[in-house]
């Protein structure tokens, strides 16, 4: 994450902190990311310098204005007319750390062979919950190549028990052991 996508989207949390508004400018930066995901093209067209500045702005107004609170649409502006538009990505991020982080949330990825069950999924983030102190945001990706066990991903952290890392640890044995 690049320093200015920290400082704005600091920015526009503390903002909307204050104004009380937190989950709900949340939900709607969720849906500008997933439209600027969806049409890459459309945010680099908000950056491109050939365009002026005003009719850029104009543009956020006819396709976002009314769907999103004015706090949020101005912030958006200010990227456009800073020429800073290609840190929303970064700005989003830093604004959903800070509110994970207000409000105890701890966003976790438990990467293994099979998808959970649901059960699986619960028990899970009970567990974590008891570790860690606060609410678990589970998510869950398949890779095939664990072949089994989990690997859990949280907070720039891995923890690994899979039957792939075991391998790798008896690989490690038997190439180190001298006969």
């Amino acid at each position: 994450m690049t320093q200015v996508g920290t400082v704005y989207g600091q920015a526009l949390y503390s903002l909307a902190r204050e104004e009380r508004l937190t989950e709900n400018i949340l939900s709607q930066l969720r849906l500008v990311k997933a439209c600027f995901d969806a049409e890459p093209d459309y945010l680099s067209l908000l950056g491109s310098v050939s365009l002026p500045k005003p009719e850029r702005c104009q543009l956020l107004d006819e396709s976002l204005g009314k769907a999103l609170h004015p706090y949020l649409l101005n912030f958006l502006k200010i990227l456009v007319e800073q020429g800073k538009i290609c840190y929303f990505p970064d700005c989003f991020t830093a604004y959903q750390q800070d509110y994970y982080n207000d409000h105890n949330i701890l966003p976790v990825t438990a990467v293994t062979a099979i998808a959970l069950s649901q059960p699986q999924t619960q028990q899970l983030k009970e567990k974590l919950a008891k570790i860690t102190g606060k609410d678990i945001l589970l998510s869950n990706r398949v890779d095939l190549d664990l072949m089994g066990g989990v690997r859990l991903e949280y907070d720039g952290k891995q923890l690994e028990d899979s039957i792939a890392q075991r391998m790798q640890q008896m690989r490690q044995l038997l190439k180190n052991t001298v006969l």
